[in-house]
C-alpha cells in the first residue's frame, strides 16, 4: 500500500485487507451468536458505501438470511450534510422480522437516524445495527449501535466502498486523508554499468535532493562500527544475506538525518518487492511516497563493454571478468527487475534510454522529473 491521489486530495494507507477481513468475520460471528436458533434475519445494507462490506459480511454469515438495500445520500465531498434524503426504500414486509442494518461507517449518526425513521412504523420484531467503522468523537445521536467493527478517529477515509466525490470505492484497503506530500522521492534504477551514480550526482544538485546510495550507507555504517553496521557485518562475515530489516533501518536513519530535505534519490534500494513494500510503508507513515522509479535502460552488450572498460581503472575484479559481469546481469534480471512490475502497477515506472552522452541522458531524466 502506498499513498494514493483522488482528484485534489492525498490518502495514506490506513487499514489493510487482512485486518478488514478479520473485522468483518468477527462481526458476522457476533451477530450469528446473538440470534435465536432458527432465526432468519433480514440484513439491510446502506448504499452506496456498504456494498463491499455487505457482500463480505453475508459470505461470512453462517446461516440462512435475507438481504435488501436502501440508498441514502449524506456526503458532499468530505463534509457530512445534515440533509439526508431517502432515495430508495425497502419493499419487503418486515412485520415481526429481525432487521439488522449494515453500515459501512457511522460518524454523526445523521444517516442512522434516517434509517430508524424508515423502520419506525414497520412493526419489526427487533432492529439492530452493525457498522464496520465508527467515529465516537463525532457521534451526536442517542441511538443504539449493537455491533462495531472498529472505532476510528474523526479523519476522512476512502476505499472498500467508501468514496471521495465518487472515487476510491474500488480500493480493497482503507486509506486515510493526509497532507499533500512535500518531498520528491525517486528510486533510480538500472543494471550494473547503467550510470546511476553519475546521473544521481547531477540530479541531486539540479533538484536539491539527497542521494542515498545503499552501498555508501553500508560502507559508512560498517566503517564507523555503528550498531547496524556491526550487525550487517556479522551476517556478511558468515556469508549470509543482510536481512531487509537491517537495510531498511539503515536507510530510515539516513532519511531521519535529513528531515529538511526536499526529497531523496534512492540508489541501490529497493532490490526486491518486499523491500519496496517496506520503503512504501515507511514513507507513508511520514505522509510521503515514492513519486517515481526512473530506470536507465541499456542493452546488455553495451553494458558489458562499459564495465570491462571501467575495470581497467576501477580496481574492481568483478569488472574485469565477462562471465562474472553477465552473472550480475542475470541476478539483476531474475531478482531486481521484478520491481518494474511493482512500480508500473502504481503508474510510477519511467524507462529512460540510457544510451548517449551523459548530458542527453540527464535531459531525458529531467523531463520526467519536471512532469512529476
Amino acid at each position: 500500500m502506498s499513498i494514493i491521489r483522488l482528484q485534489d486530495l492525498y490518502f495514506k494507507p490506513y487499514i489493510n485487507k487482512v485486518e478488514i477481513k478479520a473485522i468483518v468475520k468477527h462481526l458476522a460471528e457476533q451477530v450469528k451468536a446473538d440470534l435465536p436458533k432458527g432465526e432468519v434475519p433480514i440484513f439491510v445494507g446502506i448504499l452506496n458505501g456498504c456494498f463491499l462490506f455487505a457482500a463480505d459480511f453475508i459470505r461470512e454469515y453462517n446461516g440462512d438470511c435475507e438481504v435488501s438495500f436502501v440508498k441514502l445520500a449524506s456526503y458532499q465531498g468530505t463534509k457530512t450534510s445534515e440533509n439526508v434524503k431517502q432515495l430508495v426504500g425497502i419493499n419487503e414486509d418486515l412485520t415481526d422480522r429481525t432487521v439488522i442494518i449494515l453500515e459501512d461507517i457511522i460518524d454523526t449518526g445523521t444517516t442512522l437516524q434516517e434509517i430508524y425513521n424508515i423502520f419506525r412504523h414497520q412493526n419489526v420484531k427487533q432492529l439492530k445495527v452493525a457498522t464496520l467503522f465508527f467515529k465516537p468523537d463525532v457521534f451526536r445521536k442517542e441511538l443504539p449501535i449493537d455491533y462495531i467493527g472498529k472505532s476510528i478517529d474523526d479523519k476522512f477515509i476512502v476505499g472498500y466502498g467508501l468514496d471521495y466525490n465518487g472515487l476510491g470505492r474500488n480500493y480493497p484497503e482503507i486509506y486515510q486523508l493526509t497532507t499533500t506530500p512535500k518531498m520528491k522521492n525517486i528510486v533510480l534504477f538500472g543494471p550494473p554499468g547503467a550510470g546511476k551514480g553519475t546521473q544521481a550526482a547531477f540530479l541531486k544538485d539540479m533538484y536539491n535532493l539527497v542521494h542515498i546510495s545503499t552501498g555508501d550507507v553500508f560502507r559508512f555504517n560498517i566503517k564507523n562500527q555503528t550498531e547496524l553496521g556491526l550487525l550487517a557485518k556479522k551476517y556478511m562475515d558468515e556469508g549470509d544475506l543482510v536481512p531487509d530489516e537491517v537495510t531498511i533501518n539503515m536507510l530510515k536513519a539516513e532519511v531521519e538525518k535529513n528531515a529538511d530535505a526536499q526529497g531523496f534519490i534512492f540508489d541501490g534500494f529497493p532490490r526486491t518487492q518486499s523491500q519496496a513494500e517496506a520503503l512504501d510503508a515507511f514513507l507513508s507513515d511520514k505522509g510521503e511516497q515514492i513519486n517515481a522509479m526512473i530506470a536507465l535502460e541499456v542493452p546488455e552488450d553495451i553494458l558489458v563493454t562499459r564495465l570491462l572498460e571501467r575495470g581497467k581503472t576501477s580496481g574492481r575484479t568483478d569488472d574485469t571478468d565477462e562471465v562474472k559481469i553477465r552473472n550480475r546481469f542475470n541476478e539483476y534480471n531474475t531478482k531486481t527487475a521484478i520491481l518494474k512490475d511493482y512500480f508500473d502497477a502504481q503508474n510510477k515506472y519511467f524507462g529512460i534510454d540510457g544510451v548517449g552522452s551523459i548530458e542527453d541522458i540527464t535531459k531525458r531524466i529531467a523531463k520526467v522529473f519536471d512532469q512529476l
